[in-house]
């Protein structure tokens, strides 16, 4: 008899594949297969001729491109070199999860099947491809596909004589078990913040213990938004990296909220326990120290902060002794609620720490062991680098906005990120933050007399800021760089003071002139940012009234393209509109600088009017007093 085996290899980027990916898998242990689950990148994918049935979970991420943990096999699978009848043993199927709003909707997906079918797979279904802006989600498309599925593979591997389908009444084994030490065992020596010199280059398994040297604030205390410039100590590390790379950062929740969910699951957070795979071949999961505290457990790896997925829900259904919660559960990871689960989960941005509140009954008997099959783990957050390593070698600066906004639930969302970074105080003693680097999407001229136009559509500043630095060290004068071209005869203008002392870039460095064609006084460079201080803040706290002209609408923090440009654009200039807040203030009210096409020119969605840029326009201060009373909350 034909071997019962399936394999399931998934690409996610945010977790949604792999969630499928498992579900698959548990569904498929209720027909009695041998089945794994792994990311793409962790299977030898030189076995791939070796395998008769397996089922592919990807996620499609930025414009088409794989997601960060399947991208070796991605360039495997595509070398030219591969023999067209490779996979001619191999049944398979491809599941793709994307969002149709982008132009290259699954494009992953779609390529992967054709691949795998020109190097000789036979498919099981045409691909399916889960769409995110569908009303029900992707499982709109993922539930029926999965049953006609199910009905191919049982047609091709019946169930063995004398079993059947195992009930969905029926609670499957956890994956781990928790092993419970006793009280006087020796205790771990070591954690994911210890400073100790790396393995091997830092990655996401290998993660460098970088020191916090500086956590600044560069917003005004009464400006709406909180941004810090945050500087880590790399020595040691051996990374390098280059102006448009990222860094990654691996977060961890607050005391507060551990405490909390201890509490709820009635857990002791200082008690030691060893995991162990409860079938042979399944491996341990990543960065978590063996032995180990509930404590570490909650702190570090189960995201309690995320929002709970529909699996969730179904899992904590068979926990449940109240009927009540039992069948509010069980609709919550039905297809039939999913609208019902949108409305209580997604839309208010309820955490699972929320979610477990609400239901405590259900949530005081979950057993520990299957913790790590209820809670997603912590996934590392991306920030853009915001500095050079020619500018400052074995450092790395971040520009971020902490999050946090409101919903219909009282209390404030907060990213779990950013709030944990900007509660770290380096005067507090040895602050370590496990961080890697990878290369990012955004690539910069190596020739430093290349013009440059920078846009940044809602990424900020931070890469263009580690640019501008770049080009700083490499000694290029700030008019190559900065400003304008100037007219025939003029000379290009300066930089400044790139190395000023740090200190806030905002407010105060609002409305000073920067005439292209002449320096940059040196107390007029924002030292935060290292550019011209026009250049990092014109708008004001009345932006958020709409512009006049076109159709589009200017607010603070959002700019959109617009179809006509602004009065304030006008050859005479006699009207005109702040290119903040759009009030008038006749021609005086305007220092209108000298056009022409900029050699670069920097562009932020909060800060700058595209149409102000592109007429070559750097900077347009309003003089009104309209603008000038608001000017302490600009930015």
């Amino acid at each position: 008899m034909v071997e019962r085996k399936l394999l399931v290899l998934f690409g996610s980027q945010t977790g949604t594949a792999q969630d499928t990916a498992e579900r698959i898998g548990r569904e498929a242990k209720r027909r009695h297969f041998q089945c794994r689950v792994e990311a793409l990148d962790s299977y030898d994918v030189a076995n791939l001729i070796n395998e008769l049935l397996v089922v592919f979970v990807c996620a499609t991420t930025g414009q088409g491109d794989p997601p960060d943990n399947m991208k070796m096999f991605w360039r495997f699978l595509f070398r030219k070199n591969l023999p067209p009848s490779s996979l001619c043993q191999l049944d398979y199927a491809v599941l793709g999860l994307g969002d149709s709003s982008y132009p290259k909707f699954n494009f992953v997906a779609k390529k992967l099947h054709k691949r795998v079918l020109q190097l000789g797979g036979n498919p099981l279904l045409p691909a399916a491809l889960g769409d995110d802006q569908h009303d029900l989600g992707p499982d709109a498309v993922v539930d029926p596909w999965l049953l006609a599925l199910w009905d191919k593979i049982l047609a091709l591997y019946p169930l063995p004589p004398g079993l059947e389908i195992i009930s969905p009444d029926v609670r499957l084994p956890p994956k781990y078990t928790l092993h419970y030490l006793a009280e006087d065992s020796p205790h771990p020596d070591g954690g994911l913040l210890q400073p100790t010199a790396p393995r091997a280059v830092a990655s996401e398994l290998h993660p460098f213990s970088a020191q916090l040297v500086s956590n600044q604030r560069v917003t005004a205390e009464s400006h709406f938004q909180d941004v810090r410039l945050i500087e880590f100590d790399i020595t040691g590390s051996g990374i390098t990296f280059s102006a448009g790379d990222v860094v990654m950062i691996q977060p961890q929740n607050c005391p507060e909220d551990v405490q909390q969910f201890c509490q709820l699951l009635r857990l002791d957070p200082d008690r030691r326990f060893v995991l162990k795979p409860t079938e042979p071949g399944t491996s341990l999961p990543a960065l978590l120290p063996q032995p180990c505290t509930i404590r570490h457990l909650v702190t570090h790896y189960l995201d309690i902060s995320c929002v709970p997925r529909r699996s969730f829900f179904e899992l904590l259904s068979y926990f449940s002794t109240n009927e009540l919660e039992r069948e509010k559960l069980q609709e919550f990871s039905s297809a039939q609620g999913q609208e019902e689960l949108y409305s209580y989960c997604n839309r208010p941005r309820r955490t699972t720490l929320e979610a477990l509140w609400d239901f405590p009954h259900t949530t005081c008997a979950v057993p520990p062991e299957y913790l790590l099959d209820l809670i997603p783990r912590i996934r590392p957050r991306a920030f853009s680098i915001a500095s050079s390593v020619l500018a400052r070698p074995d450092r790395i600066q971040i520009l971020m906005a902490v999050v946090r906004y409101k919903t219909r639930l009282s209390k404030p969302r907060r990213g779990l990120c950013s709030t944990w970074l900007a509660s770290l105080n380096p005067e507090q003693g040895d602050v370590r933050v496990p961080l890697w680097v990878k290369k990012g999407g955004m690539k910069f001229p190596t020739d430093p007399d290349t013009p440059v136009i920078m846009i940044g559509p809602g990424t900020g500043v931070a890469p263009f800021r580690a640019a501008i630095q770049e080009r700083v060290a490499q000694g290029c004068r700030g008019g190559e760089g900065l400003c304008s071209a100037p007219h025939p005869g003029e000379p290009k203008a300066g930089v400044g003071a790139a190395e000023q002392q740090e200190r806030s870039c905002l407010p105060g460095w609002q409305g000073q002139s920067w005439s292209r064609g002449r320096a940059a006084p040196a107390d007029s460079v924002c030292p935060s940012l290292q550019l011209p201080a026009p250049m990092t803040s014109i708008t004001c706290q009345r932006a958020a009234r709409p512009l006049t002209h076109g159709k589009s609408i200017h607010r603070r923090g959002l700019a959109s393209s617009h179809p006509s440009p602004p009065a304030g654009l006008s050859e005479t200039g006699e009207e005109g509109l702040c290119s903040s807040c759009g009030c008038s203030g006749g021609q005086e009210a305007f220092k209108a600088h000298t056009r022409g096409p900029p050699v670069l020119g920097l562009v932020s969605n909060s800060f700058w009017d595209p149409w102000r840029i592109l007429a070559g326009s750097l900077t347009q201060n309003c003089l009104s007093k309209e603008c000038q009373a608001d000017a302490s909350g600009c930015g």
